[in-house]
């Protein structure tokens, strides 16, 4: 225990306020050291074993919380899921998911989302959905859960020929890149340099041959 200040020398009996805070920090004290001595033992029969998130359960949802106090980032719901569990019916189906997620697409998982990047959930990419436009938290998921059933609806939808032929836009991806200023962005690094898969057959150039034998004569 710590020692209290001493009275003052006019023969008063009370201590300073000094004294009463010190009081009520050794309460305080005393108080979360009874609670680590009786109550954090009875949690060991809480305790669960983490199971990885499997094709059954493919939605990791992430909320914030301030210990109980009250904030408007609480009401906010980020949701993601890896695109190799989603029910897709083809490799189009797919495909087109990724173009209908546009900048919420990313090859990698979220540092934050909890899923390894070596799973075997990472051979389509990840798509991240958050929302913060409602008071309530269910208010919130409902609405992610709504938008991610009109994704899948209009990726398994029939006409895949529009969509085969389209790239991914990964501009967002090259932007984060440059924002983090880790040196992928030097010189193409990183897979940022275009190519010609980047661009749809109809656009590239005739080949070559092709070309120089239609301004040739015929012989």
């Amino acid at each position: 225990m710590w020692l209290l200040p001493p009275c003052r020398r006019d023969g008063g009996l009370d201590v300073p306020v000094a004294g009463y805070l010190l009081h009520r920090q050794q309460r305080q004290t005393l108080y979360y050291m009874r609670l680590i001595e009786h109550e954090i033992p009875k949690l060991v029969a809480f305790r669960k074993s983490f199971v990885p998130p499997t094709a059954a359960t493919p939605l990791v949802i992430r909320s914030v919380d301030f210990a109980g106090e009250q904030h408007p980032l609480t009401a906010k719901r980020s949701v993601v899921v890896p695109v190799a569990h989603l029910p897709l019916r083809n490799e189009v189906a797919f495909h087109r998911a990724k173009l209908l997620a546009g900048v919420r697409w990313m090859p990698e998982p979220p540092r934050d989302s909890g899923i390894s990047a070596d799973e075997d959930a990472a051979k389509h990419g990840f798509i991240k959905i958050a929302c913060e436009d409602f008071p309530r938290a269910s208010m919130n998921l409902k609405w992610i859960s709504d938008t991610l059933d009109k994704l899948i609806l209009e990726a398994n939808a029939e006409g895949e020929a529009p969509y085969q032929r389209l790239p991914l836009d990964t501009r967002h991806l090259d932007s984060k890149v440059r924002k983090s200023k880790k040196g992928d962005h030097v010189r193409g690094r990183g897979g940022l340099r275009p190519s010609l898969k980047d661009f749809p057959a109809e656009w590239l150039p005739k080949r070559q041959e092709n070309v120089i034998s239609s301004i040739l004569p015929s012989q």
